[in-house]
């Protein structure tokens, strides 16, 4: 990005981190004093208005004052406050970028170390973007927050009230309440975190990156989120009055706590670069569908940063790993022997070119001899039979923790592990077992360059990376002197890692943060560890179910290892359809040993019709998402001209779901249908609503067409 910057230095004052996107096509036009109100309006019926005299503007969504009496805080050195200041002056540029074609409005305070606020606004959108720089080589900042205000009123912007009849009174009409919710996003997907999609009267909470703001029954919804992540953790902090307004809405860079983010200390310090400390960018929309809403933020996030890896141009992978089931018991022989299952046993069960991944996860050191270094000849076995039966072998490795936690040589390197280590208030950060590693240290780079070429070198055309939130972890000091911030840091890290695959493998992320991974991996788990069990499903599906969106960031998101075990065919069902759901499929079970999980494994991964699904790239979206922090039961994918419905249920007993036609994207609610079911190849008929019938802990899949 710094490139790009010096290619296009004019650019530089208008934002730092996006400024290379930024076309300017006309010239700045400085306000007179004697304008007090700048109107910046936007897509359909909506605008900014920022008051001059009092440093506040509204924000008016469907021609409704949503968003009232907003302001800017800044904090490191000293507090600047956006209502601070006796005088304001703005410059209006038009532009034309990634983000569409619009204007940039600069509020900028009177002063040497002025709070300038950025708005960018496009006639053809329903959002806007918005940021914060603070001016002044000297001012350090961790916090800043573009948007904060204390009355929001969300009423209009989630639309009005459903008009229902009274069948006993058919010539009378009453309103119908809204389903109105709040979404809580998490930082990563470490130690089972849930997504929760907070009845709105009672949201109180700080998520991570973004905020959904939606009437489940309409669908309307207000998107607000950061589309920058490699300098700040950001957040947007919640607390509502009412079913329908807020008391306070802060949307700030510098989110620290030991939960969501797992830091024990402050956000770092952000130095200014080219004269300015600058906030992340932020989007704020109004969408009639808020998923779409959820997907377009995604799709800005690429935007405003472009993936560093090479996209994935190969079907969608998918394949087995150890870690459902051998775990530390893996050797040469099991390995050998999965890969004779799939050969043999399972020869339906394949990617949309014919291949397979199989993938050796965590202990695959057993089959070395002193190490990495030492004698691999069974991990060269290993890479060959896999070749030889048509496979592509993968390989697990964590770059930026230290398991063995002790003082000793790092591997191909000069220096000793102790020296990685980084701290919070004097003490190694231990998270999930592992010591984090400083990103940024000579040594840490060093280990990276000797395992990648090692493993590159072997043949492994696939790599699992994982506990990569260990290097996002804000710290008294890095090695760089540069380096100020943990996604400073994770983002060093990230692009040394990238430099060093070389585009050489499929990479796939594990525990990882949600948003500012997308840049460097193809793939990545949606959850964290998911097994064989129902409310192993249920987990998983509040993930998928709440953040589907993140397949706009990804080639593909999957839904961890699926594991049959010894569990019935509906449980069995469940899991997989939760991975057909998410994305790709990446099953687990122990298939070097006789059980009753290979004869499920050979009749359900071999259904063509549920495996065409995993081969395909688009997603499943969220039919009913008013679960809280439970899972999403009901999901849809269009696909060509036909509908496809995923039902889970996770009780124990049977349930029957009935689903409107217009809740699904069909035509009309009376339309009459046919549905064929995938599992069972059963079909059904009707008219309007559609009833489906689920076991307890089962599973359907429907394919729905308009007769």
């Amino acid at each position: 990005m710094l490139a790009m910057m010096k290619n296009c230095p004019g650019l530089l004052k208008y934002h730092l981190f996006v400024s290379a996107l930024f076309l300017v096509s006309t010239a700045s036009v400085m306000a007179q004093q004697k304008e007090q109100l700048v109107t910046m309006p936007f897509g359909d019926q909506n605008k900014i208005v920022y008051n001059l005299q009092t440093g506040t503007y509204t924000v008016f969504f469907n021609g409704k004052e949503t968003i009232k009496n907003a302001y800017a805080l800044c904090k490191g050195n000293e507090a600047h406050d956006s209502r601070s200041y006796t005088q304001r002056s703005y410059t209006a540029t038009a532009v034309n970028n990634g983000f569409g074609k619009g204007m940039l409005y600069t509020i900028s305070g009177a002063g040497d170390n002025k709070l300038q606020q950025l708005f960018y606004v496009f006639p053809q959108k329903n959002y806007c973007i918005t940021a914060l720089r603070l001016s002044g080589n000297d001012n350090v900042c961790n916090y800043m927050s573009p948007v904060t205000a204390d009355n929001v009123d969300l009423s209009d912007a989630l639309g009005q009230p459903y008009i229902i009849s009274v069948r006993s009174a058919p010539d009378r009409s009453i309103q119908q309440k809204g389903d109105n919710r709040a979404l809580f996003v998490p930082f990563d997907n470490d130690m089972w975190v849930r997504y929760n999609a907070a009845a709105m009267s009672k949201a109180d909470f700080t998520g991570s990156e973004v905020a959904a703001f939606y009437d489940n029954n309409s669908n309307r919804g207000i998107i607000i989120g950061s589309l920058e992540h490699g300098v700040w953790k950001s957040a947007i902090q919640v607390h509502a009055s009412s079913d329908t307004t807020l008391d306070r809405l802060t949307v700030f860079a510098g989110f620290t706590d030991s939960i969501t983010t797992h830091d024990k200390v402050p956000h770092g310090k952000v130095k200014p670069m080219h004269g300015y400390c600058a906030s992340p960018l932020v989007m704020m929309g109004s969408f009639s569908d808020w998923r779409n809403g959820m997907e377009t933020y995604a799709a800005l996030n690429r935007i405003a940063e472009p993936r560093k890896i090479v996209a994935w141009n190969k079907p969608a992978p998918i394949g087995w790993n150890s870690w459902g089931a051998i775990q530390d018991k893996l050797t040469l022989d099991k390995a050998k022997s999965v890969v004779d299952f799939f050969h043999d046993s399972c020869k339906a069960f394949r990617t949309a070119d014919h291949t397979l991944y199989i993938d050796l996860d965590s202990y695959w050191d057993n089959m070395t001899k002193g190490g990495i270094g030492g004698d691999v000849s069974q991990l060269k076995t290993f890479v060959q039979y896999c070749r030889q039966k048509g496979f592509q072998p993968g390989v697990y490795w964590a770059p930026f923790v230290d398991w063995g936690k002790t003082e000793r040589k790092i591997e191909g390197s000069d220096y000793s592990y102790s020296q990685s280590w980084t701290t919070q208030n004097g003490h190694t950060i231990d998270t999930d077992g592992g010591r984090a590693m400083d990103p940024t240290f000579p040594g840490t780079k060093d280990r990276i360059v000797y395992f990648i070429n090692r493993l590159k070198e072997l043949g492994f055309r696939m790599i699992k990376i994982d506990f990569l939130g260990h290097a996002a972890a804000e710290t008294d000091k890095f090695y760089d002197p540069d380096v100020t911030t943990g996604m400073q840091a994770f983002r060093k890290g990230m692009e040394f890692l990238d430099s060093v695959l070389d585009n050489k493998m499929l990479v796939y992320a594990a525990i990882s943060p949600n948003l500012a991974t997308a840049r460097y991996v193809h793939m990545r788990r949606i959850g964290c560890d998911a097994f064989s069990a129902i409310d192993n499903t249920e987990y998983t599906l509040n993930s998928t179910g709440y953040g589907w969106w993140q397949s706009s960031l990804y080639d593909y998101i999957d839904a961890d290892h699926v594991v049959f075990g010894n569990g019935p065919e509906n449980i069995n069902r469940a899991r997989l359809t939760s991975s057909i759901i998410t994305g790709t499929l990446m099953t687990g079970d122990d298939y070097s040993a006789t059980g009753t999980w290979r004869s499920i494994a050979i009749k359900l991964l071999q259904n063509q019709q549920v495996l065409l699904l995993a081969k395909q790239v688009k997603r499943f979206r969220p039919v009913e998402a008013n679960t809280g922090n439970k899972a999403v039961n009901i999901f849809e994918k269009h696909e060509g001209g036909d509908v496809y419905i995923a039902v889970i249920n996770y009780d124990a007993a049977q349930r029957t779901f009935v689903i409107p036609l217009e809740r699904i994207g069909m035509k009309a609610s009376d339309s009459n249908w046919q549905a064929q079911e995938l599992f069972s190849g059963r079909t059904m008929q009707g008219k309007g609503n559609i009833p489906i019938t689920v076991n307890g802990s089962d599973a359907v899949i429907y394919r729905v067409l308009d007769k």
